[in-house]
């Protein structure tokens, strides 16, 4: 079983948020629509079957820094190891409009991601990295929390098409085809 977590901020101000593009990417899902979330772990789940292989969705509701008190309470009542578990998220560190996948490693001062190896005591978790770029002017909290720009809103529904695109393939072939398949891909060229 595998656990795929979306991040974001609940509430309307945060709604269309570039921090929320995990949630945005995960509602694009064509099964998501016909499917009921249901509340628990200081979240909304849901569990599907795909590919032979099950899957429990995760979007915490407790705001991004707080994101592992939903995280681990999932792991243990599903007994879901921590590299089965896939995190999609904003990064300051790619373009917009690419996306990577990352094994482990450095949690990039995301706060979601520190506060879920925080409750893992493990940054051994699987992340689909989705860029959102650094800002040119001001900061980056101001940045994470924005509305995508005029430019940005446009390529919007293209670049949630390929998250979903990369979720799904992560769900077919398993992490590592996927990864090798969506390195750095990205909507702009």
């Amino acid at each position: 079983m595998n656990l795929i977590v979306a991040l974001g901020n609940p509430g309307r101000k945060y709604e269309d948020s570039r921090h929320n593009l995990g949630w945005l990417t995960v509602d694009t899902l064509p099964f998501c629509s016909s499917l009921m979330w249901r509340e628990k772990f200081k979240g909304e789940f849901f569990k599907i079957t795909e590919h032979g292989n099950d899957f429990v969705f995760l979007k915490p509701q407790t705001f991004m820094n707080l994101s592992g008190e939903s995280v681990r309470p999932a792991m243990d009542f599903f007994k879901i190891a921590a590299e089965d578990v896939l995190v999609i998220h904003d990064e300051l560190d790619l373009p917009f409009g690419t996306l990577s996948f990352k094994d482990g490693g450095g949690l990039a001062g995301n706060n979601g991601l520190k506060s879920i190896n925080e409750q893992l005591s493990t940054p051994k978790f699987k992340r689909l990295r989705m860029g959102i770029g650094r800002p040119v002017h001001g900061d980056v909290s101001s940045h994470v929390l924005s509305q995508f720009s005029a430019e940005e809103k446009p390529l919007l529904e293209d670049y949630y098409k390929l998250g979903a695109d990369a979720i799904t393939q992560y769900m077919k072939v398993g992490f590592g085809k996927a990864a090798n398949k969506f390195s750095k891909k990205s909507i702009i060229n």
